[in-house]
Parts: C-alpha cells; sequence; structure tokens
C-alpha cells in the first residue's frame, strides 16, 4: 500500500496536468470561434463567385470547359489526386485517425494517386508506412488562410490542367455541430454540371442577355480557379474547427477524469492518514499498557 506521501505526490501531479488540459481546451474553444468568424467574414465572395457560374450556365446551355464533365462520353478517371487535411499534432480524440482511414481506403481502391497532405500529423503517418507523398504543406493546418489554400489550388489545378491528373478530391473533416464531426470525400475536379444548373431543388433564374468577352470559355475557365482556392480554404476551415472542437472534447473528457481521479485517491490518503494515526495511537496504547505491566511486575504501584 502507497504511503500518505506517494499519495500526495500523486494528486499533485494531476492537478498539474488538470491545469494543461483545461489550459487546452480553453485555448482551442477560442481557436474554433476565430476560425468560424473568417469563415463567415469570406464566405459571401465565394458564395457570389458560386452564383457567377450559374448565371453562365443558365444563360449558355452547353459551355464547354476542361473543369466541367462533359454532358456527354463521360469517361472514368485514371489519375487521382487526392488532398488529406489532418493536424500538426495529437490530442484531439479521433480526428485524426478517422481521416487517415479514408485515405488509406482511397489508396487501396486507386492504383494511381498522388497525395498531397496538409498537417504533421499525416505526414509522420504516411511517412511510417511508406506510403509517398507528392507535396505537404507546413503550418498550414494551424493556420488556415485563403493565401495557403490559393497556393495549394494553384498547385493542383496545374497538375489538373496539364493532364497529369484526372481527378481531383479531397479528404477533411467537417464539423457538424458542437459534439460531433464527419470524414467528408469531395471530388473538388471536374464539377458536375447539375450542381451549378439546380439549386435546392429549383432552377436558378436566367441571365438571356449575358454577354461574355472575349467568350464565355475563357470568362468561366478564369472563374473556376478562385472558386477552387474558396472551396480548399473552406475545407481547411471546417478541418481547423473540426480539430479544435475534437481537442475540447477530448480535454474536457480529461478534466472529467481528473476529477474522478483526485476524488479516489482523496478518498485514499484520507484512509491511509487514518490508518496511520489509528496504528500511532495503537502502538501509543500498547506501550502505555506494557509500562504499567511492568511497574506492577516490579512490585511499583500505579501512581
Amino acid at each position: 500500500m502507497a504511503n500518505t506521501r506517494e499519495i500526495k505526490n500523486r494528486i499533485n501531479s494531476v492537478k498539474n496536468t488538470q491545469k494543461i488540459t483545461n489550459a487546452m481546451y480553453l485555448i482551442s474553444s477560442t481557436k474554433l470561434r476565430k476560425a468560424k468568424m473568417e469563415l463567415e467574414n469570406t464566405r459571401p465572395y465565394f458564395q457570389m463567385i458560386e452564383t457567377e457560374i450559374k448565371r453562365i450556365f443558365q444563360s449558355k446551355k452547353h459551355v464547354k470547359s476542361r473543369y466541367f464533365y462533359p454532358e456527354e462520353g463521360r469517361h472514368a478517371a485514371e489519375n487521382y489526386a487526392y488532398l488529406v487535411i489532418t493536424a500538426d499534432k495529437g490530442l484531439a480524440g479521433s480526428y485524426n485517425h478517422n481521416v487517415l482511414k479514408e485515405a488509406e481506403d482511397a489508396i487501396a481502391k486507386h492504383k494511381n494517386i498522388d497525395l498531397y497532405v496538409v498537417g504533421e500529423y499525416g505526414r509522420h503517418y504516411f511517412q511510417r508506412h511508406n506510403i509517398p507523398i507528392k507535396q505537404t504543406f507546413l503550418y498550414t493546418a494551424q493556420n488556415p488562410t485563403f493565401e495557403r489554400a490559393r497556393q495549394i489550388a494553384y498547385m493542383l489545378l496545374e497538375e489538373y490542367d496539364s493532364g497529369r491528373v484526372d481527378e481531383i478530391r479531397i479528404i477533411y473533416s467537417d464539423m457538424e455541430n458542437e459534439i460531433s464531426s464527419t470524414v467528408r470525400v469531395d471530388r473538388v475536379l471536374p464539377f458536375d454540371r447539375g450542381n451549378f444548373i439546380e439549386q435546392d431543388g429549383q432552377k436558378v433564374e436566367e441571365y438571356v442577355n449575358m454577354h461574355f468577352f472575349p467568350s464565355v470559355e475563357v470568362v468561366l475557365n478564369h472563374v473556376i480557379p478562385g472558386y477552387v482556392a474558396g472551396y480548399i480554404y473552406g475545407a481547411l476551415v471546417d478541418s481547423f474547427s473540426s480539430e479544435q472542437n475534437a481537442r475540447m472534447t477530448a480535454m474536457d473528457s480529461a478534466n472529467k477524469n481528473a476529477e474522478k481521479l483526485l476524488g479516489e485517491l482523496t478518498m485514499e490518503y484520507n484512509r491511509v492518514r487514518q490508518a496511520a494515526i489509528t496504528q500511532e495511537i495503537t502502538e501509543v496504547a500498547a506501550g502505555a499498557k506494557a509500562q504499567v505491566k511492568k511497574r506492577l511486575k516490579e512490585g511499583g504501584s500505579l501512581e
């Protein structure tokens, strides 16, 4: 059985750990609010781009673009590029594990696949498992900015425009609510025309008097890179928010476990201390009784 000093040291150690987990909870909460605010501030711009693309398809019925599936004769992709978004560190529950599981499923499904990895956790994971990585992006997971999203989009678009990649997909975590999040596997390119022709099951307003210079194809191809960058930026922020939410949940669980452990250790400490006091009293009483017996045996008195 541990003595009171050992139990006291364990109690102090748990309290120190609890201070760290509580601080991490507060930091994640602050980062989560900031990320959501930044996304809400930039979302209207990308919604406007999406609306303009829909207007183009409503005004011109048959638009040819390398960024969209053809109206007829769609072929299956052979070469894939996957953007996998993970965190730079752990302590976030199953956040990283769920994303990497989807990435492994994609690797097993497709033969020709290039991995573009965001986050140190994912980079180390693929390196340990000897899985080749085409490109990694440092510091992006902890600092999702539109400029970083634009750089990633430029690199992926360069591969797509050159024909080295037939399809671009992205694997990231999307926070559904404050309790749970889900891993999404979205196709970034090529787009499906139907997504821009219908909105919530209804046809968007037609703009038959729109004029394009020099051509509708050139205008559309010029707009798409900005839309892709906005799409990636949204995924980066969603992943960052999911990470912070997962870390908040993990730290809250750690705090509750620490409280439970402190209660158990305090009870054990009081029990051991009470046993030590009882033993000391017993030893004192036994010593006094022995002294009395010794005096009586020697013929002395109790006074």
